[in-house]
């Protein structure tokens, strides 16, 4: 990230302050606490988690108060401060089989067993501005719209048990792709503390996916769609709420429940033709964040798949397709730094690059003038030549008037 500016104190302490005022903006309104950007704002809290890799609504909220609004800059504070975190423990894999669903649809199946339960979402609206915002009459849609207590997001462990997998009724028929715990069961790699290295393995994979710039991954997914890898599969499961973490203390032996978090989960079907060796099958594409981040998870599902055509064995033709490009250029704190450390001073290399082209400019003048010099002597011949026919002209003119 671009962090090696330097300069005056004086200017810089100046530039501190400028930063506040754009920051705080017209004192005569309220200040945005950072409880409300929590809680006003949980699509953009869930995108700097999830870039950030740190789960803590609070310090999301914060990061994305100190940024100004520039979740790019708000990752980056989030990443920073992760990095002074002692690591305690480590969790036992998440089981989202048992997440307290808010929110589950399948683009597959129509009539699931548990039903689809919409929740909230964007998909249904108009996109259409609703001015009664501006006027700050939310609160009675608001309290009129919490959903009963006894609904699905209630957190009773039984409504999980209506919930079972959409892919599990694929794969109780030998539909889909069978997905097995590696021989040895090996931990996982961690990006956080390992740079990223190839052949990047499918765990390191989804977790630079996971970590990596929505957008940029949104496009790459977009361009599967279109054509450049020949990928469109459908969504089998999208799931949105709540899932517990659990830890086991090396003192205990056993798992303990510290906490849940809010996370989305999506589970891609993606058509595979078969082999000479292998039937014909769905294959699976894998996605999730922290928080609400739908959009997230859909391209992130559609890329992991793209990124397994070489297990599969695909041919690998298209950007979207080669791990090198997607998972080397998707980081945002990274592209922003190499991007921005053009704001850095560059007086040196660019006086050499303004005398070479002084030099260059200055070597092509002179060929010109050359050039110029080598036909010279042919001009002149003809000028001579001209001069002597026009003597020539004057002459038989003078010798015509004599004679009369």
């Amino acid at each position: 990230m671009y962090v090696a500016v330097k300069g005056g104190e004086k200017a810089i302490e100046e530039s501190y302050l400028a930063l506040a005022r754009t920051r705080r903006g017209d004192p005569a309104l309220p200040e945005l606490t950072v409880a409300q950007i929590r809680e006003q704002m949980p699509l953009a809290v869930a995108r700097v988690m999830t870039e950030g890799s740190l789960y803590d609504r609070d310090l999301a909220a914060l990061a994305i108060k100190q940024a100004s609004g520039d979740l790019m800059e708000a990752i980056f504070l989030l990443r920073a401060y992760r990095t002074t975190l002692p690591r305690l423990l480590s969790t036992v894999p998440l089981d989202t089989a048992k997440m307290v669903i808010e929110r589950r649809i399948s683009g597959t199946f129509k009539d699931v067993p548990g039903g689809q339960i919409l929740g909230a979402t964007y998909d249904y609206t108009q996109r259409l501005l609703d001015f009664s915002l501006a006027a700050e009459s939310t609160l009675q849609v608001v309290v009129e719209t919490l959903p009963p207590s006894d609904s699905i997001c209630d957190g009773n462990p039984e409504n999980t048990a209506t919930m079972p997998r959409v892919l599990d009724f694929l794969n109780a028929e030998g539909l889909i792709e069978q997905e097995h715990i590696p021989e040895g069961d090996p931990a996982p790699g961690d990006l956080t503390r390992d740079p990223l290295a190839f052949p990047a393995q499918r765990d390191i994979r989804l977790q630079n996916l996971a970590r990596a710039d929505e957008g940029f991954v949104l496009s790459m997914a977009y361009s599967t769609q279109r054509g450049y890898a020949n990928s469109h599969p459908f969504a089998g499961e999208i799931r949105h709420g709540k899932v517990n973490v659990e830890v086991i203390p090396e003192e205990l032996g056993f798992a303990i429940d510290i906490g849940d978090i809010e996370i989305t989960e999506c589970q891609m079907v993606n058509q595979f033709a078969g082999s000479h060796t292998e039937a014909a099958r769905f294959t699976r594409g894998y996605g999730l964040t922290f928080g609400y981040n739908e959009r997230k998870v859909i391209a992130m599902g559609l890329m992991d798949r793209t990124l397994r055509c070489q297990e599969l064995g695909e041919e690998a033709n298209s950007p979207g397709q080669m791990a090198e490009f997607v998972l080397y250029h998707s980081d945002n704190v990274e592209a922003s730094g190499f991007l921005q450390h053009l704001k850095l001073p560059h007086y040196v290399d660019f006086q050499a690059e303004l005398n070479l082209i002084r030099a260059l400019r200055r070597q092509s003048a002179d060929a010109a003038d050359a050039a110029d010099a080598a036909t010279m002597p042919n001009h002149s011949a003809s000028l001579s030549e001209v001069e002597d026919d026009l003597s020539d002209t004057e002459a038989s003119s003078f010798d015509v008037q004599k004679a009369a």
